[in-house]
């Protein structure tokens, strides 16, 4: 069995100082939400044996976030997962992984993550697929398993979604509200 989870970046601010996309921050908003998906993914066990980040800024602002709640994950920088789409992504999964690894987290962003989990899944979480059609939100996760033994057969419509988690659905269950 192999594990994915896609977590797209925090929320970020409109515009950087530099006018460079890249270049944009996490807000306050994103910080929070961040550090509670960062939280929840240890709590709820979901440790991966590496992690495929993108460059951008706020990218490395959520993997510190992430790397803060679960010190010992083993990072991989990526440029290449900037601006990419689900085949690229996919690829990129292909390329860093070992017969030794079972989880894979990447911290990306849309609409390629989104994409990515959509084409991914062929079954699992009745209600997570649900809000995944819509949407995968900023600091939204998905995770999705994989029966198979190696990271090349992992391929479109192979997946079956074991969770979806968003800021939002987290408080929603817990009664916190908007």
């Amino acid at each position: 069995m192999r594990r994915l989870i896609l977590m797209r970046h925090a929320k970020t601010e409109r515009d950087a100082p530099s006018g460079k996309d890249q270049d944009r921050r996490l807000d306050a908003r994103g910080h929070a939400d961040c550090a509670e998906m960062a939280t929840w993914l240890a709590r709820s066990g979901y440790m991966a044996d590496l992690v495929l980040v993108s460059t951008a800024t706020r990218a490395q602002e959520t993997w510190q976030q992430v790397n803060a709640a679960i010190p010992s994950l083993q990072a991989e920088h990526l440029p290449e997962l900037y601006g990419a789409g689900p085949s690229d992504l996919l690829h990129a999964v292909h390329a860093e992984t070992t017969p030794m690894t079972k989880t894979v987290l990447v911290i990306g962003h849309n609409p390629g993550l989104h994409e990515l989990a959509l084409a991914l899944t062929a079954s699992g979480d009745a209600a997570g697929l649900q809000a995944l059609a819509s949407n995968l939100p900023t600091s939204g996760i998905a995770v999705i398993d994989f029966a198979i033994d190696d990271w090349n057969d992992v391929g479109f419509r192979s997946g079956r979604l074991i969770c979806f988690a968003s800021p939002k659905l987290l408080r929603d269950k817990s009664g916190g509200g908007d």
